[in-house]
């Protein structure tokens, strides 16, 4: 009897020191994939400039950034045998400092506020029946929108510059 209960009792030190481990790890990697809500942005009639949306003071965050948490070496693109058709998209050009951007797709739309010398992802949302993945990193932010082997991804970049954006259809 005195040895079932030894042996009962190892097996459950062993078991709740294996869940909480097992909780611990998930916890820790999970905790870097926690995004603030997108900032609302003003419903603008069709033609009418959008106007520039500043918080009164910015919120705290509850975790970093994915970005903050990451290496900031640059994700490579997904391999494709065709090559990438590019088209410039509406306003590639930088527009003045904290100007709201809207940048719409065949996969979604990807809603940037472009400043004189960086660049946020204000929203990114895909279409019906399309998935989305962001990758950023100092210089770059990319919004990929994908439906079985359609492709679409929203590029901006100011690295070299004020902020770029680019529409690459694949």
């Amino acid at each position: 009897m005195r040895r079932g209960l030894v042996h009962v009792l190892a097996w459950l030190l062993a078991t709740g020191a294996a869940a909480t481990l097992s909780w611990w790890g998930v916890h820790t990697v999970m905790a870097g994939t926690v995004y603030d809500p997108p900032r609302a942005l003003p419903v603008t009639a069709a033609g009418a400039p959008a106007r520039q949306v500043r918080p009164a003071s910015p919120a705290p965050s509850s975790s970093p950034a994915p970005s903050q948490t990451r290496s900031s070496s640059p994700t490579p693109a997904p391999t494709r045998t065709p090559a990438p058709t590019r088209s410039p998209s509406p306003g590639a050009s930088a527009p003045a400092s904290g100007q709201v951007k809207s940048y719409d797709t065949a996969g979604g739309r990807a809603v940037f506020e472009l400043g004189a010398a960086d660049a946020t992802l204000v929203s990114a949302t895909p279409g019906a029946g399309w998935s989305m993945q962001v990758w950023k990193t100092q210089t770059w932010i990319r919004v990929e929108f994908s439906r079985s082997t359609d492709r679409v991804s929203v590029f901006c970049t100011w690295h070299d510059g004020p902020p770029h954006v680019e529409v690459v259809t694949y």
